[in-house]
């Protein structure tokens, strides 16, 4: 290959497997997966804020549902656009540490890692956090080599923007503070006010999600909290969840590459000498010896570190492709073989004469909800005027994405908020008014007792697999009494 055909064919590659990811999406005929439709949710009401996270998946989808419609290609499109934008971040990236030939594998490595083919069909606030990930390290690099304000306003900006995405964005900083100081060449932009104006502009951008926190008794802090125990009494020591963490990251990135880069890792010292294998580093192991010590004392989900593998995707080539290239290229094709294996998993398991099962089929969770939806729908309609209610915000956000309901709102008689909905809807001013409720359970009487009569509409069921099925009850409650 020739330095100009680099470029073209990484392209090629992203655009083919991006339109395959479209296709599959279809092919396997999945529903909207719970977030997606809370997110779908959280876009038809754009705020600086929701519950769970900042504000840029929702602006995301709002653009492209604003122009394409409500569909679920819609929905799933900005996300499935960035991953190959972030692919030629890397490019670039690549290109001024290294080569285009690293390069071009370091985008070819990450368009085909694990994770980005599980979360290439799905809408994941991971996706645009990873690409303003990788163009702040961009333009960072391009501000330490040259004078000027330019590219470290454009770093400031898209470091802002990433924390707008995922507050993970924040590991970004005390990262690029240790690539300034640990190069002599660096640090003496630590006495000028360009670093700090980029701190600033990144820190005035999420500003509003700030003050949308503070409004509302912080609820995106207080569930971070509360998903990574921080605060409650049951941290601890425990390594299985750090082996598991662990596994989840060679897994994520592929079962050859995932060694390459332990093996890359275990060889720090010696890399360290080389500036450019240093930056990378520098970019790695910070962020994964924090996650890592959560999920030794707390939990920590296995995307947390997913920023690592922007440096990772450009570590790997660069270290192996001079010498043991044929690694590299099998670790690419490992990855791709399994993303076909997982997209087919239906199609191979009928072939084979395997019927699915909840065990076996990694798509049940996006199964069934619209049809579930559809079997309410009759008996929502023939109770106009009737609030809609769901027992959580899984069934509220599939509800409210298919049946479009004039009014919705959450059972919340007085804890403290656990989903959005939680927050944006109340029934505490809706003395007097009648509810459709859809829950899990034949009988509710402690919520019945607030409605001056209740009636079992019926039972709503969706056989997906013979041993999983979608099932909820409707009641339609009279004359609510207030909590």
């Amino acid at each position: 290959m020739t330095e100009r055909s680099y470029a073209p064919l990484l392209a090629i590659i992203a655009a083919l497997l991006t339109a395959y990811r479209l296709w599959v999406i279809r092919h396997l005929g999945i529903d909207l997966y719970v977030d997606e439709a809370y997110y779908w949710g959280w876009s038809q009401a754009l705020d600086w804020g929701y519950f769970s996270k900042p504000p840029v998946i929702a602006a995301l989808i709002a653009a492209s549902t604003a122009l394409l419609g409500n569909g679920i290609i819609a929905i799933k499109l900005p996300s499935l656009l960035i991953y190959p934008a972030t692919a030629f971040a890397l490019y670039a990236l690549g290109t001024r540490l290294y080569s285009k030939r690293v390069g071009f594998w370091a985008g070819l490595a990450f368009m085909s890692m694990p994770l980005v083919a599980a979360l290439g069909l799905f809408v994941s606030t991971d996706a645009p956090l990873l690409l303003c990930w990788s163009l702040a390290l961009l333009f960072l690099l391009r501000a330490l080599e040259r004078e000027g304000w330019a590219n470290w306003l454009a770093c400031g900006a898209l470091i802002g923007i990433g924390l707008m995405s995922k507050y993970t964005m924040a590991a970004f900083l005390p990262s690029a503070l240790l690539l300034i100081i640990l190069d002599p060449r660096h640090r003496r932009w630590l006495a000028r006010p360009q670093p700090w104006v980029a701190v600033l502009l990144a820190l005035a951008i999420l500003a509003p999600n700030l003050y949308w926190n503070w409004t509302h008794d912080f609820p995106t802090f207080r569930h971070t909290a509360e998903i990574t125990r921080v605060g409650h009494g049951e941290r601890g020591w425990h390594p299985a969840q750090l082996g598991e963490f662990i596994g989840a990251q060679w897994l994520s990135f592929g079962p050859l590459l995932g060694v390459l880069l332990g093996w890359a890792l275990l060889r720090s010292r010696k890399l360290w000498r080389e500036r450019a294998h240093r930056t990378l580093l520098i970019f790695i192991v910070p962020l994964l010896l924090l996650v890592s010590a959560q999920a030794l004392t707390g939990r920590a989900n296995g995307n947390w570190a997913a920023p690592i593998f922007v440096a990772s995707c450009l570590l790997v080539p660069a270290v192996f492709l001079a010498d043991k290239r044929r690694w590299v290229v099998a670790g690419v094709v490992v990855n791709l073989v399994a993303s076909l294996a997982a997209y087919h998993w239906p199609d191979i398991a009928r072939v084979a004469g395997i019927e699915l099962t909840a065990k076996n089929d990694p798509y049940k969770r996006a199964r069934g909800w619209i049809n579930l939806a559809d079997g309410v729908a009759p008996l929502l309609a023939e109770h106009p005027g009737t609030i809609l209610v769901g027992e959580d915000r899984e069934i509220i956000a599939h509800l409210v994405y298919r049946l479009h309901p004039a009014e919705y709102a959450a059972w919340n008689p007085g804890r403290p908020p656990r989903d959005h909905y939680e927050i944006v809807t109340t029934l505490a001013d809706k003395r007097g008014r009648d509810v459709i409720y859809v829950g899990r359970q034949a009988a509710i009487p402690a919520i019945a007792e607030r409605f001056s009569s209740s009636e079992l509409l019926g039972k709503v069921v969706v056989p997906i697999h013979k041993d999983f099925r979608r099932e909820v009850y409707v009641f339609l409650l009279k004359d609510f009494k207030g909590y």
